[in-house]
């Protein structure tokens, strides 16, 4: 749902109305046909216009505008914790994060859904790429089957699709992780295996820290759906959805902790490669001493020396620093230095 710039007068609004065929967009003007109505604007300063066109109740303002600036963000890069509050008049304000994966750069973008619940309106704003309101909409619209009635199904629905993208990156997450796997146990020496493995444990970290307040949130909306009239059919739904989201916490931990696992095996193996180079360097070094020392003692300048004026010295020398260095090559090969 693209965000467009911002009216008083509602004209940027998308509104669904529920109808005995199911949810149905309402065109802009139309009158309706009473029936419950879901509205989306496009910034959440619109959801105050919003809740007093709907004559939702100053209570329900207050609850918006008293709430703190994480409460319902300006951005989807603003700090926020998820909240239900509800007014005396019976509403329900919740605000959550929702959570979107790019595969081309591996990163996890969060950003913020608030939705204003009322008895027969039900009123929402999304910030981020997360598209889960208009995933929603095409659920309902599509007359595919949601739990519930009224505007509790549209809020069914949305948090059903929140939930189901939540654990869409999260499979993403654990594709990439596998993928770091295999680069980071490669032969291949010029990759950069710390630094992915770091980035992809910041994006889980990010996922995690935006899935953690949705699991905070939804004992308080079980809480409030078994309060409410006609609970019982809520519930399943609702424990369902509170059940999935802790297995995607789980599964993002158990992925957080394999990628650590992961880095003390590569420290490990890059401890393990640098013995073997600095073997194999003194190996070299030690063979390279042998002529380094002969070719020395016999370059001293004193006239009394050992075959200095034999006419083989200078052939049989040579050979036998060859001698000596194949010697030390067929040691250090059979030890496993070179």
């Amino acid at each position: 749902m693209e965000t467009t710039t911002p009216a008083r007068d509602g004209r940027n609004e998308r509104v669904c109305e529920q109808t005995a065929d199911g949810w149905k967009p309402l065109a802009h003007g139309g009158a309706g046909g009473g029936g419950a109505r879901w509205v989306v604007v496009p910034t959440p300063g619109q959801l105050a216009d919003a809740v007093r066109r709907y004559g939702m109740g100053e209570d329900v303002v207050a609850a918006l505008e008293h709430r703190g600036p994480s409460a319902h963000p300006v951005s989807p890069g603003h700090p926020m914790r998820a909240r239900v509050d509800r007014t005396p008049d019976g509403a329900v304000v919740l605000t959550v994060p929702t959570l979107s994966y790019v595969e081309q750069t591996r990163d996890v973008h969060t950003g913020a859904l608030t939705c204003v619940v009322g008895h027969d309106v039900l009123l929402m704003c999304e910030l981020g790429d997360a598209r889960v309101v208009e995933h929603a909409e095409e659920k309902l619209t599509s007359g595919t089957a949601v739990p519930d009635h009224g505007v509790q199904q549209v809020l069914a629905a949305v948090l059903l699709t929140l939930v189901a993208t939540a654990s869409d990156v999260e499979i993403a997450l654990g594709e990439a992780t596998a993928e770091t796997e295999s680069v980071v146990f490669s032969s291949d020496r010029r990759t950069r295996s710390v630094e992915q493995i770091y980035d992809l444990k910041r994006e889980i970290a990010e996922a995690r820290h935006a899935l953690g307040p949705v699991t905070t949130v939804l004992p308080d909306l079980l809480a409030e759906a078994e309060e409410a009239p006609g609970g019982d059919a809520a519930r399943p739904w609702l424990r369902r959805l509170q059940a999935t989201t802790d297995r995607v916490d789980r599964h993002l931990d158990a992925h957080d902790r394999l990628l650590g696992d992961m880095l003390s095996a590569h420290l490990s193996q890059v401890s393990v490669q640098q013995n073997e180079d600095m073997r194999k360097i003194s190996a070299w070094a030690a063979m390279i001493a042998v002529p380094t020392l002969v070719a020395g003692i016999y370059g001293m300048n004193f006239r009394h020396m050992p075959e200095l004026t034999w006419t083989f010295g200078y052939p049989l020398s040579l050979l036998a620093m060859a001698f000596l260095c194949w010697v030390l090559f067929r040691v250090f090969r059979r030890s496993g230095w070179l």
